[in-house]
């Protein structure tokens, strides 16, 4: 199982019993969430999740993680992948934070770990997307270095690209 440390916080792969949880909405013997958790984004993450086990299989390293802070334990949202990278070694992310968790730093933390992480495995870009009226995640996404690709009548796309070499383009 692949986990990512970052200083406040531990991503957690999300297994498929796991998934099933946050589905329904009860968590595990031993989990601990903070209250508004799983909210619908994360839901839906879990679906397409179990979703690609039952169709191609189980696509760890690139799932879906939960975010636990250090300090207490609590699982206070999701990131992760939409999927194994495609032929051009590119990958979607999507994340999402319970509302008492936002406005603290967690998801950009969260965010550059999973990217370094990407990077790693050897993925060339990665994909985001987010709502128009969304400035907290739109400012996350340019944080961690991200740059705005596109818009159209609903959302504005992101991305950042690693050449070959490993050289940001």
């Amino acid at each position: 199982m692949t986990d990512l440390e970052t200083p406040r916080l531990l991503l957690r792969l999300m297994s498929a019993s796991d998934a099933l949880q946050v589905m329904a909405g009860a968590p595990g013997v031993g989990a601990r969430w903070a209250p508004g958790y799983p909210p619908a984004g994360e839901m839906a993450a879990a679906e397409r999740f179990l979703d690609a086990c039952a169709t191609t299989g189980d696509p760890s390293p690139f799932g879906s993680y939960e975010i636990s802070r250090r300090e207490d334990s609590l699982v206070i949202g999701g990131m992760g992948f939409h999927g194994a990278p495609d032929e051009n070694g590119h990958v979607t992310i999507g994340y999402g934070l319970v509302p008492s968790a936002q406005g603290k730093g967690y998801a950009s933390e969260a965010l550059r770990a999973l990217l370094m992480f990407a990077r790693e495995q050897g993925v060339i870009c990665v994909h985001g997307d987010t709502d128009l009226d969304n400035l907290a995640s739109q400012h996350v996404m340019t944080a961690v270095g991200m740059r705005l690709e596109k818009e159209d009548a609903q959302l504005k796309y992101y991305r950042i690209d690693w050449g070959l070499q490993g050289e940001e383009q």
